[in-house]
């Protein structure tokens, strides 16, 4: 039987963004005494959204950041991100051909609203996405939790009248994988590039490295 919904995790998933915002976060962090490189940065904060980062950066650098530093970080990347995001391979013709099957689905991202905005009007996906996407900043604002909690997931399972058993979901990182399954999701991994065997290991069912795999399993 078909889903009734498929979520599908933003970056990593259907916008090549990470190395982009990985850049912007190692400049940032760098220029702050924590050097790092944009390798770095990715392996440190893949999935995570600002509100979590800043703990983990204030605890390293022992001492609090500006009240501005969120913000202005957040500017930054919309601004990287809509000159530089590019599309995952297939990531369109995967969402028209679920499309055309029928099957509904909703974008699920600790990106903010805006961040999503900017990737999916530079890839031309904003026509496809328009009313499909939830944000963690969205779900914070109502007093929800960013991922790894599921409560971006539960909002997007929500908003389509799903039950979360019957939703399937698509990730490419341990905290999102993470969150799929404690939402109670069935939850596939997306590596294309390998290394999959965290995705396998935070509880997703298989790994993809190909977004058309996701046809195999919809049956």
């Amino acid at each position: 039987m078909p889903p009734e919904l498929i979520i599908f995790d933003c970056d990593g998933v259907l916008i090549d963004s990470e190395g982009v915002a990985s850049k912007v976060v190692a400049r940032e962090l760098s220029g702050m005494g924590w050097t790092m490189d944009a390798d770095e940065a990715m392996r440190t904060f893949i999935g995570m959204s600002i509100a979590d980062m800043v703990p983990m950066i204030e605890d390293r650098l022992q001492r609090k950041l500006h009240a501005a530093w969120r913000p202005e970080l957040a500017e930054k990347l919309v601004v990287a991100l809509g000159e530089e995001a590019e599309l995952i391979p297939g990531a369109d013709t995967m969402l028209t051909r679920v499309n055309e099957l029928g099957i509904d689905w909703r974008v699920a991202s600790n990106s903010s609203d805006e961040e999503m905005r900017v990737k999916f009007t530079r890839t031309g996906l904003l026509p496809l996405t328009k009313g499909r996407t939830h944000s963690a900043s969205s779900v914070i604002a109502r007093g929800g939790r960013a991922k790894p909690a599921p409560d971006v997931f539960l909002a997007a399972a929500a908003s389509a009248r799903a039950e979360p058993t019957r939703c399937i979901v698509v990730e490419d990182s341990r905290l999102g994988v993470t969150g799929a399954v404690a939402a109670g999701m069935t939850c596939y991994g997306f590596a294309p590039h390998g290394g999959g065997e965290a995705l396998l290991a935070a509880g997703a069912k298989a790994v993809f490295a190909d977004l058309h795999e996701i046809f195999g399993v919809l049956a």
